[in-house]
């Protein structure tokens, strides 16, 4: 059983025990185990082999017995006994927002309810409007929630989209008849969250319905929707539709422009194509007399139809079209340019990994700094710093940065913006730091102006550095809180306070359609993964390819500056000179 598997039983054991009314201490340890498991650099079966598992700190001997478990047998009948207590379905309702496992007993426990549906059907009958702890409002944010959900459950997350992505495309490339393979659609986009995975391959005719068998019968599919020589359709084992399309070589290059672009981006060209007197379709660019005019790859495509080559990214008729044709296309930043992390969590807070692993890890990745920004002290839930810990965590990390005089640890803070406005520490404190992040973590539920107004203030305090997840959405789970974004910029911009991109695969926020706004409007963004792992570090990546939907080039980006640099920017804010 791989790692990810142990960590999300876990996971769902604190959160039935939750449902049972259990010590909330020992439902606390089986989500940190969880959370522990799933940052585990080392193979988790040799970890249990060896009986080392036992020695990791937040694991108990008894959780070590239940990992040994599954690891070992492939199942737990603690879990299996525990999940036979309640529904199947009363699980689902943890998907709304705002409801979390005490609501749920009680709808459960007092009005019956099993499922979304009868939450659904309770709603709408105003049933949940006597019950102690709800209300009308709380009836009316459930039905909302209840529509989000249908609005998007037909979408994935773009990271779990993408791990299967890789491996149908990997298996499709490893056919020996397979001549030229790439990953299309929304996954080649980029785009946050994805309805299916497109691949497109050339083949000879002769060896497709070789290679449609290869596909459809590959360890992880779930079921075969269709099968065809040119096309053949699987739900994988995520529950993720997936489709191939075998074309000859010579049609390659235009099929994956074609299953790459957006429904607008492809309008739009052929709008475009059509104005010179060329047909574009799926199977190549055809002058009037029918000819076809020949491309090896997309750069000829665009060059023929007198453009600039258009990254994927931004393929989604938001004006790269005209930019493409006036050579005015921006040059994206490349995760190569990355040069730091910045946003990372430790057990101090509600990290998985210490300081130092923190720290080795970023090292071994080739960056030249990372800035540690563990959560502050009203965020008890997280096990936020009080003033004193927060001062011994910087005490250690002078200590680490007189260790390794080739990497620089920043200190600082995710500091939670507090209803009103204010900040969680007091400022002589945050004058200690040397970046201050902030970021909404409770009362979500905020009007636009009331939302807008209360992060304007914060940004407004001269010792703020960066604006952490701006709208606190979590995709496919929750939306946002709404900004008026116009007003929250010129803010940004007067404040010389830096935006977010939250890298974290659940988060992608700020989202890339107002990502180019901000960059528009002369403000610098900074691409961090909130890792709250080893693991997490890496989400910075993933992050780039939101920042490319942004139309952001390297300098728009506060972590592909060297660490001289970014203590000097860091510097600057707070009115002090650089150490270095």
């Amino acid at each position: 059983m791989k790692k990810e598997d142990v960590a999300a039983i876990l996971e769902e054991i604190g959160v039935l025990l939750e449902l049972k009314g259990e010590n909330p201490f020992k439902t606390r340890a089986y989500h940190n185990a969880a959370r522990l498991v799933k940052s585990l650099s080392a193979d988790l079966v040799d970890l249990v082999q060896s009986g080392e598992i036992r020695n990791i700190k937040g694991i108990g001997s008894a959780l070590a017995d239940k990992i040994t478990e599954l690891v070992t047998t492939g199942r737990l009948e603690y879990y299996e006994n525990l999940r036979a207590e309640f529904p199947d379905s009363l699980l689902e309702l943890l998907r709304i927002p705002g409801l979390g496992p005490k609501k749920i007993k009680k709808l459960y426990e007092e009005l019956g309810i099993q499922s979304i549906k009868d939450l659904e059907l309770a709603c709408r009958k105003h049933q949940l409007a006597a019950l102690e702890g709800f209300g009308a409002r709380t009836e009316q944010k459930i039905l909302e929630g209840i529509q989000f959900i249908k609005q998007h459950s037909d979408r994935h997350l773009y990271h779990v989209a993408l791990a299967a992505g890789e491996r149908l495309f990997q298996h499709v490339a490893g056919h020996p008849a397979v001549i030229r393979a790439q990953l299309a659609g929304s996954l080649r986009r980029r785009k946050e969250t994805v309805k299916d995975i497109d691949i497109v391959a050339s083949a000879e005719e002769k060896d497709r319905d070789a290679i449609m068998e290869h596909f459809t019968q590959q360890p992880g599919v779930q079921t075969v929707v269709a099968k065809g020589s040119t096309k053949s359709s699987i739900i994988t084992e995520e529950g993720i539709q997936a489709d191939l399309r075998i074309v000859s070589d010579k049609q390659f290059p235009y099929a994956l422009h074609h299953f790459t672009g957006s429904r607008e981006h492809n309008t739009a060209m052929r709008s475009h194509a059509r104005k010179l007197g060329i047909k574009m379709n799926e199977y190549g660019l055809f002058r009037e007399d029918e000819s076809l005019i020949p491309c090896r790859n997309e750069e000829e495509i665009f060059a023929a139809l007198g453009m600039d080559y258009i990254p994927p990214e931004l393929r989604e008729d938001m004006g790269e079209i005209e930019a493409a044709l006036e050579h005015r296309l921006p040059k994206l930043v490349e995760t190569s340019e990355i040069r730091g992390i910045i946003h990372a969590h430790t057990t101090e807070s509600d990290g998985a990994n210490t300081l130092e692993e923190m720290v080795e890890a970023c090292r071994k990745m080739g960056m030249q700094y990372l800035g540690i920004s563990d959560h502050s002290q009203s965020v008890y839930y997280a096990n936020g710093l009080s003033v004193e810990r927060l001062r011994e965590q910087r005490r250690r990390i002078d200590e680490l940065n007189q260790k390794y005089p080739d990497f620089r640890i920043f200190h600082g803070t995710e500091c939670d913006i507090l209803s009103d406005g204010s900040l969680d520490y007091p400022d002589e404190v945050l004058a200690e730091l040397d970046f201050v992040i902030i970021s909404v973590h409770q009362k979500l539920n905020m009007s636009e102006q009331e939302a807008t107004e209360r992060i304007i203030k914060a940004m407004a305090h001269p010792l703020v550095t960066i604006l952490g997840h701006p709208t606190g959405r979590l995709l496919l789970s929750r939306e946002g809180y709404p900004l008026n974004y116009a007003e929250l910029f010129a803010a940004a911009k007067e404040y010389n306070v830096i935006i977010e991109i939250n890298a974290n695969p659940h988060r992608f926020d700020l989202d890339w359609r107002y990502v180019r706004e901000a960059r528009d409007q002369g403000i610098m963004l900074s691409i961090n993964p909130d890792a709250h792992s080893v693991a997490g570090l890496s989400d910075t990546f993933l992050g780039v390819g939101i920042a490319r939907k942004g139309w952001l080039t390297a300098a728009d980006v506060l972590n592909t500056h060297s660490a001289e640099e970014v203590e000097k920017i860091f510097a600057k804010k707070k009115g002090r000179p650089a150490v270095s």
